[in-house]
């Protein structure tokens, strides 16, 4: 990191110690901007660099609910609207026992770049809650949900601060969530939740963009090396939203993806993996990447080691932060990699990540290469608003569009600075410059 950045960075560790998701996350975009403070000492000079890692507002709030055994349950809420220069914040809520507020800063700082690199007016918030949707039933989500909302509903509008999924919220969880707020302030509001079911407000596509808009943008860095993902070898890490649909578009394009994983294993499929398979164990019989093997002949469950000992030429972290190490890349580098797009956000280490890019192995950051939920939650927005609905091919041609526009504007912004082929570096400026020059515009607030 330069020295003209570092003591903003020791700030940051100094205000927010034991966060240490939330210092990754600003060190990796830190260390990207030297080249532009040189040229734009005003975003020094005007505290830009302070003002963009401090949230416009913290909320942390209490969430009681009774289970089924009529027992007194409590869990802790957040919401973290970070930053809104570019339009009302924007960012999924995540049910995981994991969720404290460090996590959630650094989703929602990730999610200020990610949400301009769109092009979309959206600013960036993240939520979620310690709460653990696995094995509880739909009742118990229910209750939970309900509580939730009620405590959150007072600070969202479809213009102040407008949530989505994330790990833990799908559809289910999106349903009572709105079905609470629109109980409380009487209003069929349907612009202040996204990812909603298609009967009732919500988008064609958006359940498969955040899967389909990470292999469209490796396609692309694929593209610009006249290179492309048919017949690839390909290694989705993950068996949730995100990688199921990863799975579907690189199948799409002619990859064969031979491997998938769950936090019980992970599971090699020679033949290709079976997708309607898949999504039937996953989605219907709600059960583990075991399920899959059980139920398909020449499959491989592994519950040892690492999803990356497997050979691949692309891969796509769909699970969840850090979980390719330097290990995992020095592995994956002598298996003959060519590219990464990362599906889940932050799923590779920084010294994992320094080590790809020095091999030559096209790196698209997720703030870049999974962008393509956000921006077709804006999409919904943009229909709500309307009281319009968009087919599902005109919808996917949107996402399309969006994610050339991505991958273009990092790759010109990456020659501009100097490091022509840096998705990471291209990423972080192109997505920082758009935001701090609104901040500027919006003066000191």
């Amino acid at each position: 990191m330069s020295p003209a950045l570092q003591p903003h960075f020791d700030t940051v560790l100094a205000r927010n110690p034991g966060e240490v998701e939330f210092h990754q996350a600003v060190a990796e975009v830190l260390g990207s901007l030297a080249p532009v403070v040189e040229r734009h000492p005003e975003y020094v000079d005007q505290a830009i660099i302070e003002r963009i890692c401090e949230p416009e507002r913290q909320l942390i709030f209490r969430v009681p609910w009774v289970d089924d055994q009529g027992q007194m349950q409590i869990n802790r809420g957040f919401r973290v609207e970070f930053n809104s220069a570019l339009g009302p914040y924007k960012g999924g809520l995540r049910f995981h026992p994991s969720v404290y507020l460090g996590i959630v800063k650094f989703l929602g700082f990730e999610q200020i770049f990610k949400n301009s690199l769109t092009g979309m007016p959206i600013g960036g918030g993240k939520g979620g809650s310690d709460f653990d949707p696995r094995g509880r039933s739909d009742a118990e989500i229910m209750r939970f949900c309900q509580s939730f909302m009620t405590e959150l509903y007072r600070h969202l509008g479809e213009h102040t601060d407008v949530p989505a999924g994330d790990i833990g919220v799908g559809g289910r969880e999106i349903g009572y969530l709105f079905g609470q707020y629109k109980r409380i302030t009487n209003r069929y509001e349907s612009g202040v939740l996204t990812g909603k079911g298609i009967a009732w407000g919500g988008s064609l596509v958006r359940t498969e963009a955040t899967g389909y808009g990470t292999v469209m943008f490796a396609q692309s860095m694929l593209g610009a090396q006249g290179k492309d993902l048919d017949g690839r070898r390909v290694t989705v890490s993950g068996s949730g939203n995100v990688a199921t649909y990863a799975i579907a578009k690189a199948q799409q394009l002619g990859a064969d993806v031979v491997a998938f994983s769950d936090s019980s294993g992970y599971v090699v499929d020679e033949a290709g993996v079976d997708l309607a398979l898949l999504r039937e164990v996953k989605e219907v019989q709600r059960g583990r990447v075991a399920d899959y093997v059980e139920q398909r002949p020449g499959a491989r469950l592994v519950t040892s080691g690492s999803i990356w000992d497997v050979p691949t030429e692309v891969a796509l972290p769909c699970a969840t932060q850090n979980e390719l190490d330097e290990s995992d890349a020095k592995q994956l580098v002598v298996n003959g990699l060519l590219a990464v797009a990362e599906g889940a956000n932050m799923p590779a280490t920084p010294n994992a990540v320094a080590l790809m890019r020095e091999a030559g192995v096209l790196f698209g950051p997720g703030k870049a290469a999974n962008a393509g939920g956000v921006a077709t939650s804006a999409l919904e927005m943009q229909q709500n608003a309307s009281r319009d609905a968009w087919s599902f091919d005109y919808t996917e041609d949107r996402l399309q569009q969006i994610m050339t526009g991505i991958h273009d504007t990092c790759v010109a912004t990456a020659e501009e600075y100097g490091a022509p082929g840096d998705y990471v570096l291209g990423a972080n400026i192109a997505g920082f410059i758009k935001v701090a020059d609104a901040m500027l515009a919006l003066g000191v607030i």
